[in-house]
């Protein structure tokens, strides 16, 4: 187990980079395979109402999840700077702590959420033939936070020491249980979207215990009691760290729930082709989530070594890999996103034909922009990896004004393709903050490692 542990303070950047990226872009892939393969069994058995929901679902689970998510991922920059300046008293108390912290906030905000979910499906303006399905889907989904929040821990714990191995097969094994109890409980046990929500809680179930057994044969991080008592110092380090990041989260999806309650006052059709579309969107993101998993790492554990001028250039390495790899997958894509887009509805009638055109074009818009989308990714985890997790923050503030200004003006102006744009001007408008904050911050960086 331990010669998955990965040292990024040595050896070529850019090999270390693409190599700790390569099993998480295999392991996001069969994450999305969660979200497709809900929308198409959810699409194809359930029909377009349903899918709608879906989609109208979307934004409220994630603004809880991405919460969550933030958090653990803040706390893993502790964790990777600690094992790069080989502290492991730290690193075990550091893990300790986030254990703790975790374990409390999921119980808050799956509470919260069971409280707050249809207040919100109400203010985003859900249609009322799909509010009672959106309702159904994450009231059961929501009762699986806490195993959510312990794979997200245990996946961060094991990206932090370098490992994106055993996240990958946990997420392998668990989206196979996903797609067999998807078909399952929705077509033969006929559970409707209630089948889709408990296969997708099932399955994470299955990730999280996969990750648990591996962290528990990692020698470095055998905890005793007195790790999981919270430590002031720690515990307040951490929170500072991981804040920022979760407020990240909920200013990218309050802007995404903005966007919903615009795209909730059109029609069903278009609501569903909007959803179709974005659960694609989601797979155009694979390859940038794991560049940015791997950026955090690997900057985290080089800034805990001092080795700053190793941050630049793995940087450098990253954005070219990056914007290579956005090119390759938008093309894929292009030309196959009509086929797939077939995948999630039923039927050859004109009501297909038009969910089709609109998923495709969503599609067509975000794949010609890709490359500001990686470009931002590996920006904003590098300065994450820093410990800097404010100004990623404030790029979310412009992400959240462009996407809303967007989204506000432009449907008026360009009809439909206008909630499209959104999405891409919120991207730009993230880059521009986090460029301009990273080479601040590193020509800071240098000057201070240069007068030490």
């Amino acid at each position: 187990m331990e010669n998955r542990i990965k040292n990024m303070t040595e050896g070529r950047p850019v090999s270390l980079i693409v190599a700790f990226a390569l099993p998480l872009m295999v392991g996001n892939v069969f994450q999305q395979l969660y979200s497709v393969v809900d929308s198409m069994v959810v699409g194809k058995f359930l029909g377009v109402n349903a899918l709608a929901a879906l989609g109208a679902s979307t934004w409220p689970n994630w603004v809880i999840l991405g919460i969550l998510q933030g958090l653990t991922q803040g706390f893993s920059i502790t964790m990777a700077q600690a094992f790069g300046a080989k502290d492991v008293k730290r690193l075990k108390m550091a893990v300790g702590n986030s254990i703790v912290l975790s374990a409390i906030s999921s119980v808050i905000f799956m509470v919260l959420g069971q409280i707050l979910i249809y207040p919100i499906l109400q203010m985003l303006k859900t249609p009322d033939d799909v509010i009672s399905y959106s309702l159904l889907y994450l009231r059961l989904s929501l009762v699986g936070i806490p195993i959510i929040a312990a794979y997200n821990l245990l996946a961060s714990i094991l990206r932090a020491l370098g490992d994106g191995q055993t996240p990958l097969r946990a997420m392998v094994i668990a989206s196979v249980v996903n797609v067999v109890l998807d078909i399952l409980f929705v077509r033969v046990f006929s559970w409707g979207i209630a089948g889709a929500a408990v296969a997708t809680l099932i399955a994470q179930f299955v990730s999280c215990v996969f990750c648990f057994i591996y962290v528990q044969k990692i020698e470095i991080l055998h905890l005793e009691r007195k790790h999981l008592h919270i430590q002031k110092n720690i515990a307040k380090n951490m929170l500072a760290i991981s804040s920022p990041m979760a407020l990240q989260n909920v200013l990218i999806a309050g802007g995404g729930m903005i966007v919903q309650s615009v795209v909730n006052q059109f029609s069903i059709v278009f609501i569903a082709g909007f959803t179709a579309g974005s659960k694609l969107h989601g797979v155009l993101e694979i390859a940038t989530s794991s560049y940015g998993f791997a950026m955090t790492t690997y900057v985290g554990q080089n800034l805990g070594a001092g080795c700053i001028d190793r941050i630049r250039q793995g940087v450098r390495s990253a954005i070219g890999v990056a914007v290579f790899t956005s090119v390759i997958i938008a093309v894929i894509m292009l030309l196959s996103g009509k086929l797939i887009i077939s995948g999630f509805v039923s039927g050859n009638g004109e009501e297909a034909i038009q969910t089709i055109s609109v998923a495709y074009r969503y599609l067509a818009i975000m794949c010609i922009c890709l490359p500001i989308l990686y470009i931002l990714y590996v920006f904003r985890s590098s300065l994450q990896g820093m410990g800097n997790t404010v100004l990623p923050m404030v790029s979310g503030i412009a992400e959240l004004i462009m996407r809303t200004s967007a989204i506000l003006v432009l449907p008026k102006f360009v009809g439909e393709n206008g909630v499209f744009l959104a999405e891409v001007l919120a991207w730009a408008g993230a880059d521009i903050v986090l460029i301009a904050s990273y080479i601040i911050i590193i020509h800071n960086l240098r000057l201070s490692r240069i007068q030490a």
